[in-house]
């Protein structure tokens, strides 16, 4: 969340000045100093997540603490939400549909291979956040995925994965159009 306190402090600091030279009609328009810019929210539905639950809800923390150009927030009850959480018995995967919507599927079968549930919810988010696999990778790169080992319990985006969803999102911190396509992301 800090980019969006820097810059919401320099977009109010930018009307300040202009309201110096601009007159009253431009001192109007500036906010607080520290207002932040507005995060596009994406609300999920971990209602079917079992019992990966709680680590869909980790996950979801760890993107809201990585990225200030989007949040994830469980859905209200009575809404209908942009992800779907579902446990299965399968492999873990996304099926995402356009940016920011989709299912994701916390495969018990990882799990029992020796995965870590909160490293899988956070890359399967990834997906639905825009993000592709990246194998081979290391344990530093979430969305190495599966290929990092079941000994990677690293649950973090690193800089590039943190940049690229602030560019698909319209962040300050890229300027790049999204590169999402419709279809099902395997791990």
């Amino acid at each position: 969340m800090h980019v969006r306190t820097l810059t919401g402090g320099l977009a109010a600091a930018c009307l300040v000045t202009l309201s110096l030279t601009g007159g009253p009609a431009a001192a109007a328009s500036a906010g607080p100093a520290d207002a932040p810019l507005a995060a596009r929210v994406l609300t999920y539905d971990a209602a079917g997540a079992a019992e990966f639950r709680s680590a869909v809800d980790r996950g979801a923390a760890i993107w809201n603490a990585s990225v200030d150009s989007v949040e994830l927030r469980p859905v209200a009850a009575g809404q209908r939400a942009n992800i779907r959480v579902l446990a299965d018995n399968g492999w873990p995967r996304a099926l995402p549909t356009t940016l920011g919507n989709g299912t994701v599927y916390i495969g018990r079968q990882a799990v029992s291979q020796g995965y870590d549930t909160i490293r899988i919810s956070s890359h399967e988010l990834g997906h639905i956040l825009g993000l592709p696999d990246r194998k081979p990778g290391p344990c530093s790169s979430l969305m190495s995925g599966s290929s990092a080992g079941t000994a990677c319990t690293n649950p973090y985006p690193n800089t590039a994965e943190k940049a690229e969803v602030e560019g698909n999102f319209g962040g300050a911190l890229a300027e790049r159009t999204p590169a999402v396509r419709a279809g099902l992301v395997m791990d």
